[in-house]
């Protein structure tokens, strides 16, 4: 199996090392391409792979990710469209707003595609993917690509209407969660903690926390509750957040970033 990257930033090399690392297809069977020699002499560097500056040759391949920015998509179908591939070759779109049926029209003809939204926690093996084929992907490849995605983290396969969601709660989220642990941060440095010191405290508890929500099963709400004592410090500072709108911030924050998904 030939695995084919068009982009390859940094969401392609954290897949491109999750493939690698899990021994999906060795690294003679993997291509990426790019805009230029500094990016693709770094990719070859670091993962010992066949790189290019020629989109064309690396769309020759079993499966193709499509791992550019949105505003480029139309601009590398165009150039690898009338490509000679296999029938039976998938392409793995990695790209928010771009729907199945875009995608489909800016190909022509009959073409397997899966819609992906994976996020940047991939670079450690935590990331988590939502993954929705279109009607020419059948159960087996399906499987086949689902196994390819959960070398990086974990994937779900959802309905195409909940993509604009999925951008929101995974796909951008991370940089929301850095901005709670800086804040977190930076009031353990108000309080006198080193700086080094806060971010490993803030980060691990944020860690943990998350691990508790899908190891127990639990409620959040529960788990909150868990921790706040009666007339202790914990439930002194959910009052603060809850007065300062902590909760509806998220909810705009993430009905924003959906509303810009889906407006793109």
């Amino acid at each position: 199996m030939k695995l084919g990257f068009i982009g390859a930033g940094n969401m392609a090399q954290a897949i491109i090392g999750g493939i690698i690392d899990n021994g999906f297809v060795s690294k003679s069977d993997i291509i990426a391409s790019a805009a230029t020699n500094e990016t693709i002499n770094k990719v070859a560097e670091k993962f010992g792979i066949e790189t290019t500056l020629d989109n064309k040759e690396t769309a020759v391949v079993d499966i193709l990710f499509l791992a550019v920015k949105p505003a480029y998509y139309k601009q590398v179908i165009d150039e690898i469209k009338d490509m000679p591939v296999k029938k039976s070759q998938i392409i793995i779109t990695v790209a928010a707003g771009k729907t199945i049926e875009w995608v489909e029209d800016a190909f022509g003809g009959v073409r397997k595609i899966v819609r992906t939204m994976p996020n940047t926690p991939a670079l450690v093996g935590e990331g988590i993917t939502a993954a929705c084929p279109n009607s020419n992907v059948t159960e087996e490849e399906l499987i086949t690509v689902l196994s390819l995605l959960e070398t990086f983290g974990k994937a779900e396969v959802v309905k195409e209407s909940m993509m604009d969601a999925v951008v929101a709660v995974s796909g951008s989220s991370p940089a929301y969660v850095f901005m709670f642990i800086e804040a977190m941060a930076d009031a353990a440095v108000a309080e006198g903690m080193p700086r080094t010191q806060a971010y490993q405290f803030a980060a691990q508890s944020v860690l943990g926390s998350a691990k508790m929500v899908l190891e127990t099963g639990l409620h959040p709400g529960k788990l909150k509750d868990m921790v706040c004592s009666p007339s202790g410090t914990t439930i002194e500072g959910v009052k603060v957040l809850e007065k300062t709108g902590f909760r509806s911030s998220v909810m705009e924050c993430m009905k924003a970033c959906a509303d810009k998904s889906r407006n793109m």
